[in-house]
C-alpha cells in the first residue's frame, strides 16, 4: 500500500569552521538547487527517520555518525509539493563536526558553505522562506546556548497547492530556550 506522502529526511552537517554541507542537486528534485543532503526512508524495511538521517549521511559523505551525533531539528510537511506529491520530512542536524573537502557525488556536488550566504544561493523556495529561518532559529550549531542546553523542534505545513510562489504556511510548534 502506498502511502499519501513521500517520507524523507534532510541533515545539516557542519565542519569544524562553521560551515554547513550542502548539496548542489544534479537530480530532481529541486535540479540545479541548493539542499542539505538526506533522502527518502526505505519504508519497506520499516526503516526509522533517524536510521535514514545515518544512512544518508555514510552514503553521500562516506561519514559514519551515530544516534548520538544527530539531533531531530524540525518536521516539514509539504502538500502539493511541485504540484506532484506530499512530502513529510524530518530535519536533523549534526552535533558532531565533520570535514572532509568538496565533492562530486551521484546527486551532484557537496560544498561547504558559511550559513550567512545561503540566502544567496540557488534553494528552493519553500526553504528561502520558511526552512531555513526556522533552521537558523532552532539549530544548536547556529545558536549555541551552552553546554548541556537544548532547543525545541519546530513544525511546519506548507500547502503548495497554489503553487511554489504562492505557498501558505502554518506554523504548527516552534519555541526555542
Amino acid at each position: 500500500m502506498e502511502l499519501p506522502y513521500k517520507i524523507a529526511v534532510l541533515v545539516y552537517l557542519f565542519n569544524p569552521h562553521g560551515q554547513m554541507l550542502l548539496l548542489k542537486r544534479c537530480r530532481s528534485p529541486n535540479l540545479n538547487l541548493y539542499s542539505p543532503v538526506g533522502g527518502k526512508l526505505e519504508q519497506a524495511s520499516g526503516e526509522s527517520p533517524f536510521a535514514c538521517a545515518l544512512r544518508e549521511i555514510a552514503e553521500e559523505t562516506g561519514h559514519r555518525l551515530t544516534m548520538a551525533d544527530i539531533r531531530l531539528l524540525g518536521i516539514v510537511s509539504e502538500k502539493a509539493f511541485e504540484g506532484r506529491g506530499h512530502w513529510l520530512i524530518f530535519c536533523f542536524e549534526s552535533l558532531t563536526a565533520v570535514d572532509f573537502p568538496a565533492h562530486e557525488i551521484p546527486e551532484g556536488r557537496l560544498e561547504w558553505v558559511d550559513p550567512a550566504e545561503v540566502t544567496h544561493l540557488r534553494i528552493p523556495q519553500t526553504d528561502r522562506v520558511v526552512i531555513w529561518p526556522l533552521v537558523r532559529q532552532h539549530s544548536l550549531n547556529l545558536n549555541p546556548r551552552g553546554a548541556g542546553s537544548r532547543a525545541e523542534i519546530f513544525s511546519v505545513h506548507i500547502d503548495c497547492s497554489s503553487g511554489c510562489d504562492a505557498f501558505q504556511t502554518t506554523l504548527e510548534q516552534s519555541h526555542s530556550d
